[in-house]
């Protein structure tokens, strides 16, 4: 795949002019402590063995930059290139399972046209640090859906609050808006550690290998 010219016409998109689509999201405006707008973690945890087999791919792409806890700007700019990043990527990739593209239970890996959940995830956080958008604030995330089955999301942390990025949805959401049960996500002080965000052991597995 031909990053640079993925990135590019990205940055094409995010420069256009968008109708307002209220960043500040006027169903939350009571959302004010930082209890609310960020979500919880509970401690160092194991990272999916997915990711932990990506990084021995990748190791830049898994590496410490030393920034700690930065957190995105929330403004009209950042918000409609987190909105755009996250409907072109949904638009571009087509849903498949790593049974079918790669004959596996479980690869993580930047997809080119077809990828399940940790690759939209992947693709979305390559592109909007390319954006400028600080590593840190970028956290892949493990939770379980409605039906309690896993599934990868990309946090974005912002000054204003976390917003999950889904490729089941154009729709960009606070947190605490999904509906989903939040398990695991990358420490922002180094990308290979991992938190919980959950005080409860779930009942179901952690398999996040489905293409939905």
């Amino acid at each position: 795949m031909n990053i640079l010219k993925g990135t590019a016409v990205c940055l094409a998109l995010c420069a256009m002019t968008f109708p307002a689509q209220g960043y500040t999201n006027k169903a939350n405006t009571n959302l004010t402590s930082p209890d609310a707008i960020h979500a919880p973690v509970f401690g160092v945890t194991l990272p999916p063995i997915g990711y932990v087999q990506f990084c021995a791919r990748y190791k830049a792409e898994c590496r410490e930059t030393g920034l700690g806890s930065a957190e995105a700007e929330l403004n009209e700019r950042s918000w409609s290139q987190i909105v755009e990043v996250n409907s072109f990527v949904n638009t571009k990739i087509s849903p498949a399972t790593d049974q079918e593209l790669y004959h596996t239970v479980e690869r993580w890996e930047y997809p080119s046209n077809a990828g399940d959940c940790e690759d939209y995830v992947l693709l979305k956080k390559r592109y909007l640090e390319g954006l400028g958008f600080p590593a840190e604030s970028l956290l892949i995330t493990v939770v379980l859906d409605e039906n309690g089955d896993g599934h990868a999301v990309l946090t974005v942390r912002t000054n204003g609050g976390d917003f999950v990025l889904d490729n089941r949805r154009n729709t960009v959401l606070r947190w605490s808006e999904t509906g989903y049960q939040f398990l695991k996500r990358q420490s922002q002080q180094n990308p290979r550690i991992w938190v919980s965000m959950s005080n409860q052991h779930p009942r179901n597995k952690e398999t996040i290998a489905g293409a939905n």
